[in-house]
């Protein structure tokens, strides 16, 4: 899925794009300045890719095959909602892949993907350290231990109802 930048993302895409000529275009420069990136958006969207690639005189296609190469690297925004599923061997154990499951079908997207209202995102997490809780989620910062996939869609819909809650609120001011 290809996210547009909104007005805050591309707002600071610019300023990043001034602290570039600071960092240097030496080649050896892609990973920290591709970190800071990350730092700055929470993610690495394609304008950034080109925006690197342009800086260090290199091929938007090695920037990616760089960044691909790295779990630290996310090329799809976090969603509101960031959901954290456990698959240390606890959680395995315990179910936690099919929890995953009920995730990705609940929302429609893959582990490591936003849903396109920039809502959920859903990855996988080798450990939360919740061990005697398994199996575990993190949704924002608030950990859900004994999850159950029966669970999955109420809290779905609980983030969902929450949303509709404040867009109410706001439109009443």
């Amino acid at each position: 899925m290809n996210f547009v930048l909104d007005a805050q993302e591309k707002s600071l895409l610019e300023q990043i794009k001034t602290k570039l000529p600071e960092i240097g275009n030496d080649r050896s420069k892609l990973i920290p300045v591709l970190q800071l990136i990350q730092a700055k958006l929470a993610y690495l969207p394609a304008e950034a890719i080109h925006v690197v690639a342009a800086h260090l005189d290199i091929s938007p296609s090695e920037v990616y095959g760089v960044a691909t190469f790295y779990n630290q690297f996310r090329f799809h925004p976090p969603g509101k909602n960031a959901v954290k599923v456990c698959l240390g061997t606890a959680c395995h154990v315990k179910g936690g892949d099919i929890i995953l499951e009920n995730f990705e079908r609940k929302l429609e997207i893959k582990e490591g993907e936003t849903t396109a209202d920039r809502e959920f995102s859903v990855d996988r997490v080798a450990c939360v350290g919740c061990c005697a809780l398994a199996p575990v989620i993190v949704v924002g910062e608030t950990v859900h231990g004994h999850m159950q996939p029966s669970k999955v869609e109420g809290l779905v819909l609980r983030a969902r109802i929450e949303k509709e809650k404040q867009e109410r609120e706001k439109q009443q001011k």
